[in-house]
């Protein structure tokens, strides 16, 4: 029986992952398209999927509060990087911390704390 549960939150954990680099193509490519007021959004709903999708694991609370907020604030940071490689690609040369604060400002902390309230809240 330990084997089960532990191969049932492998599957949770492995899942929840996909849903994070699922929220980081999100992010990427609702800053590709300029709908920078949406990312907040992007990021809430991807932080609440990313704990929905770890409910089933059979995880403890206080592990599935980590891990959810974990794979979703490494979701919102891949998507502020695949934003910052877009910005390379275009032709720009800042730095990823410079070109994030220069370009989108506030609203990288406000994604990151719009992601980690959706998960700790879905994950309680």
């Amino acid at each position: 029986m330990p084997a089960e549960g532990g191969q049932r939150r492998s599957r949770a954990v492995l899942f929840a992952s996909a849903v994070a680099l699922g929220l980081a193509a999100a992010i990427t490519a609702a800053g590709i398209l300029e709908i920078t007021a949406g990312l907040i959004a992007v990021a809430a709903i991807g932080g609440w999927a990313v704990a929905w999708a770890l409910r089933p694991g059979g995880l403890s609370v206080r592990d599935r509060l980590g891990t959810a907020i974990a794979l979703a604030l490494v979701g919102v940071v891949l998507g502020q990087v695949g934003l910052w490689i877009y910005g390379r690609i275009e032709g720009g040369v800042l730095g990823p911390l410079d070109f994030l604060a220069e370009v989108y400002g506030p609203l990288v902390v406000l994604q990151i704390a719009a992601a980690a309230v959706a998960a700790w809240w879905t994950a309680r």
